[in-house]
């Protein structure tokens, strides 16, 4: 199968760089997938999962807004922010999505709302991706 090259960056680090065979984001119009010979296109992201496909393996990444780009010769994305699923510490994605809904419960300030609405989804595309990984591996084992 064709395979084309795929690049996650942030401002800290290149997260990702490699060929692969497809890739899934969200973007604010959906989930949208991205595969060889795919059209140009940039599109802003929302925070999400990112599923990557190589010729060898599947891969998930949480990853917090930003830009993707497809170009003729690769496609990158610029995250804000972008963690492999086993760099996720899923006691403190836990506690960060309590913590976001307590605020939400408990705050009538408008800014406070927006931030900890902010938070949640962050959290919550965490320990989807950690759940991703956990099922993927009773599964398969």
């Amino acid at each position: 199968m064709e395979t084309f090259r795929f690049e996650i960056v942030t401002a800290e680090e290149s997260v990702y760089s490699g060929d692969v065979q497809e890739v899934i984001v969200v973007g604010t119009e959906g989930q949208m997938t991205i595969l060889p010979k795919h059209a140009p296109l940039m599109t802003m992201l929302v925070p999400g999962e990112i599923y990557i496909k190589d010729k060898d393996s599947e891969m998930y990444l949480a990853e917090t807004g930003g830009f993707l780009e497809v170009r003729s010769d690769r496609v990158i994305l610029l995250a804000d922010a972008c963690e492999r699923v086993e760099d996720i510490d899923e006691d403190r994605a836990e506690a960060a999505k309590k913590r976001a809904e307590e605020t939400l419960k408990g705050s009538p300030a408008h800014a406070d709302a927006l931030i900890a609405e902010a938070a949640l989804r962050r959290s919550m595309t965490r320990l989807k991706v950690v759940e991703k990984r956990r099922y993927k591996k009773k599964a398969a084992g």
